[in-house]
């Protein structure tokens, strides 16, 4: 049976249902594609819409589609033949004056190990392209600032249910399905917003019924889940560990999140000898979840849950009655707090690896905090600005590493002067280049037998002495660049060979001073 969410996909932009903001920012974004060049981020939840609507837009412009999928092929090698190639050119045979649109689904995965290079190159290709980019992504802030920085975006909120029924009950007119309003009704509220998976549930139950009741879709819900503040009442006042942990089965929590919820509550009622006893049973889960962390085995997550929800009524030794104000857990509202500066950590994180071809969360649980350490309050300050200019800190980045204020005077007197070395670095770079083909040049140029300069740029002795083998073997008067000034104004040759004994001279006297071997045997 065809696949109901791919049959009635919306072929234009204007049957994309919900988000009626959201679709015509897109829409100017692609008419006005020429003015700005810039690529957009389509993000929001699951099945809202988002890819839908680029390849609808795509068909209005009439634009050829190039698709890569994030997840399946993020390396940089793979985004610079496949994205990078499409979005320099396209093709005269297709809409648009060859006009093509680059959609790179799943584009909050190019993130994690810095040596795929992944994220960087799209960074580079959405900066170059010649042709509209569309990043598609679930988590916005999952995603590098720099990319985040070179795009437009458009946010996709979840699709209320007054823009879902429509949709269901054009599906059924087309298919042919009779239903209740109620049944339509239940299976836009169920889905929470998301109308591919309301498609999908209608198909499903279609499958199953000639006249689609709001009975048939009660009985059929995917996930009955327990409420987590019924649940944190009966785990920790009424139920047994063997109900306490069936009902676990049915709460829509994972162990880590079941873990802080009861963490939080749990002191709120219990006290003493049975409080000690449920800690113990929620370290020993903690233990489980640093295994799950350290190994990526998550068949170790039920041990975790074993212990928060069989543990807690196991070591509960009074009667609670009564009702209990439960909250959420402080850890959220604390990573609320600090989301500014935990963005911020993994920015300088990400640039660290980057330069460092290692992992970001390396160079965030180990290479962050030394460098904290080395230059805390700017100190010592070369090394300071060794580290400012090596990673390409600016103010904020620096203030964060090392706990100095971002609008101090040392602060911004670092970044200023880290700025400039990496710009003499450059200078140097690039001149040492071109200074090395002009030695190879001269080195071909030497008559036979000739030693010429050093080839490594040594000591000025060195490339003295060099000069004087030159003129020797040659027969010239030329004492080369590092032989006296004298030398060079002696143009009778009267005085060479005193010249000369005075550079050997000299030469002696620094071999005898820098501890130099070997260089009397060399002339």
């Amino acid at each position: 049976m065809t696949d109901w969410t791919e049959k009635y996909r919306p072929t234009t932009l204007s049957a994309v249902r919900g988000n009626d903001k959201a679709r015509d920012a897109f829409e100017k974004w692609a008419r006005t594609w020429d003015e700005h060049r810039e690529a957009v981020i389509l993000h929001g939840s699951p099945g809202v819409g988002k890819t839908s609507a680029a390849h609808a837009l795509a068909n209005d412009m009439g634009w050829g589609v190039m698709e890569l999928n994030a997840s399946d092929s993020r390396t940089a090698d793979v985004v610079e033949k496949v994205a990078g190639e499409a979005a320099k050119s396209g093709t005269l045979t297709e809409g648009g004056a060859g006009r093509r649109l680059v959609v790179l689904d799943e584009a909050d995965n190019f993130h994690g190990n810095a040596d795929y290079g992944g994220s960087r190159e799209v960074t580079r290709v959405v900066k170059d392209a010649n042709q509209p980019i569309v990043l598609i992504a679930n988590e916005f802030y999952d995603m590098s600032n720099g990319l985040r920085n070179a795009c437009q975006d458009v946010e996709f909120r979840d699709v209320s249910k007054r823009s879902i029924v429509p949709v269901l009950r054009d599906i059924c007119r087309q298919e042919g399905i009779e239903y209740e309003d109620a049944a339509l009704d239940a299976i836009a509220e169920e889905t929470s917003g998301d109308l591919r998976s309301a498609v999908n549930d209608l198909q499903a139950l279609a499958e199953q019924t000639a006249v689609l009741t709001a009975e048939d879709v009660v009985t059929s819900e995917r996930d009955r889940t327990e409420g987590i503040f019924d649940f944190l009442d009966d785990v920790i006042k009424h139920a047994d560990a063997e109900t306490a942990l069936k009902q676990s089965y049915d709460v829509d929590e994972t162990p880590d999140e079941l873990l802080n919820w009861v963490e939080d509550n749990v002191p709120k009622d219990y006290y003493g000898d049975e409080l000690a006893d449920a800690y113990e049973f929620l370290s020993n889960a903690d233990r489980w979840l640093g295994r799950v962390r350290a190994t990526q085995n998550y068949s170790y997550w039920r041990y975790a849950g074993d212990n928060v929800a069989a543990g807690i009524p196991a070591a509960r030794q009074h009667d609670h009655g009564g009702w209990t104000r439960y909250g959420p857990p402080s850890y959220w509202s604390k990573l609320g707090r600090t989301k500014g500066k935990r963005k911020q950590r993994d920015a300088i994180a990400r640039k660290i690896a980057e330069r460092s071809g290692t992992s970001i969360g390396t160079a965030r649980r180990r290479i962050l905090p030394y460098l904290s350490t080395m230059i805390h309050h700017c100190k010592p300050r070369e090394l300071t600005l060794a580290i400012a200019a090596t990673y390409e800190f600016d103010a904020s980045d620096l203030a964060y590493v090392t706990g100095s204020g971002e609008s101090t005077n040392k602060v911004q007197s670092i970044v200023e002067d880290a700025e400039e070395r990496r710009e003499q670095a450059a200078v140097e770079h690039s001149g040492g280049a071109f200074a090395g083909g002009r030695a190879s040049d001269s080195d071909a140029d030497e008559p036979d037998g000739s030693e010429g300069s050093d080839g490594d740029g040594g000591g000025d002795g060195q490339a003295t002495l060099g000069a004087v083998a030159s003129e020797e073997a040659a027969g010239e008067e030329s004492m080369g660049e590092e032989a006296d000034a004298t030398a060079a104004d002696d143009a009778d040759g009267d005085d060479a060979e005193g010249e000369t004994q005075d550079v050997d001279d000299r030469a002696a006297d620094a071999e005898e001073d820098d501890g130099q071997s070997g260089l009397a045997d060399f002339l």
